[in-house]
């Protein structure tokens, strides 16, 4: 097991990783859409968002040695189901071709109050 940690995405707000390694597998914890430059919440609104969390995914898959395009499984959850159709524009943007399976959730309140936050489970390159 190996414990991923990057400076490219938000560090932890409590006691998790950015990801892990196991069995061949990264598993992504839920990014949010934080700048990790700044710390602070980016994006008025759902796609906005949605673009700021898959880049801070993309950036823990890159530094546990995985990719985008190597996600099997997705779980997405929205603060709002109403904005599912915007948020699945970007999301498509971000998997073109061959998307993950995927699951996707009302939840009554994200961390930091955000719109949408997602984790993934990737295999290794």
């Amino acid at each position: 097991m190996q414990i991923i940690h990057t400076t490219n995405a938000p560090k932890a707000i409590g006691p998790y990783s950015q990801a892990v390694v196991a069995g061949g597998f990264v598993f992504c914890c839920g990014q949010g859409p934080v700048d990790p430059a700044t710390g602070q919440v980016t994006g008025a609104d759902i796609a906005a968002q949605t673009e700021r969390v898959l880049k801070n995914l993309e950036a823990v898959l890159e530094a546990a040695g995985s990719s985008l395009s190597r996600v099997v499984k997705t779980t997405v959850y929205l603060k709002d189901l109403n904005d599912f159709r915007k948020m699945n524009e970007v999301y498509a943007r971000f998997f073109p071709k061959d998307p993950p399976a995927r699951a996707t959730l009302e939840a009554a309140r994200l961390p930091l109050d955000t719109l949408v936050e997602i984790d993934a489970i990737a295999v290794l390159d």
